[in-house]
């Protein structure tokens, strides 16, 4: 029997002049605890995830695709438009800024229905058709994925380094990460979302 898995928190995704583009998620609540984790993709095109647990290294890389895995200390913090995030060797600065109209339409819906999969199914067609990107499909290992998008704003400055290395300014996520199904928005964004994760069984 399949089983569902539910993660309620934020997706924030960046790029920075460098070519490095960033998908981090912040679960406050998940089957695994309070996690976050960081998806990468260098200019080069290489993949790499930074999970803070094995577990949810484990979970994340068999659902998604990677290069490379690591398993760092991850810590994300956030005060109103403010946001820290240190995992292993990157360390980013953010300052998110006000909704968009999109993010100002995501808040009419009530949440309890916007994190329904059986919602986000419907809007699938409308969301691809207005931004481009899907809010269901199909995963790695046979897993369906539904994120229930709730409230979205922009991401207004970055500082990012990696190591010893400046990662460079705020820049669209362009080209789109190559990680799953669905990547994020091109505009710099952090998105409010519960993500339901289908996990059949056997």
């Amino acid at each position: 029997m399949a089983t569902r898995e539910r993660f309620d928190g934020w997706i924030l995704g960046l790029g920075t002049t460098s070519g490095t583009r960033l998908v981090v998620g912040h679960w406050p609540c998940s089957p695994l605890g309070a996690v976050s984790d960081v998806m990468v993709e260098r200019a080069d095109g290489h993949r790499l995830l930074l999970a803070q647990t094995p577990e949810l290294a484990d979970f994340v890389s068999a659902t998604y695709s990677f290069d490379e895995v690591r398993v760092v200390d991850v810590a994300v913090g956030r005060a109103a438009e403010h946001w820290a995030v240190d995992a292993g060797p990157l360390h980013l600065r953010l300052r998110t800024g006000r909704r968009p109209a999109l993010g100002l339409l995501l808040r009419c819906v009530p949440p309890p229905l916007a994190r329904r999969p059986g919602w986000v199914g419907l809007l699938d067609p409308v969301a691809h058709a207005l931004t481009g990107l899907h809010t269901r499909g199909t995963a790695g290992h046979g897993r369906t994925e539904f994120y229930g998008v709730q409230d979205l704003h922009t991401v207004r400055s970055v500082r990012a380094r990696w190591d010893d290395a400046d990662l460079g300014s705020l820049a669209p996520v362009t080209p789109p990460v190559r990680l799953g199904f669905a990547s994020v928005p091109p505009r710099p964004s952090a998105v409010r979302v519960t993500t339901t994760v289908v996990v059949p069984g056997g």
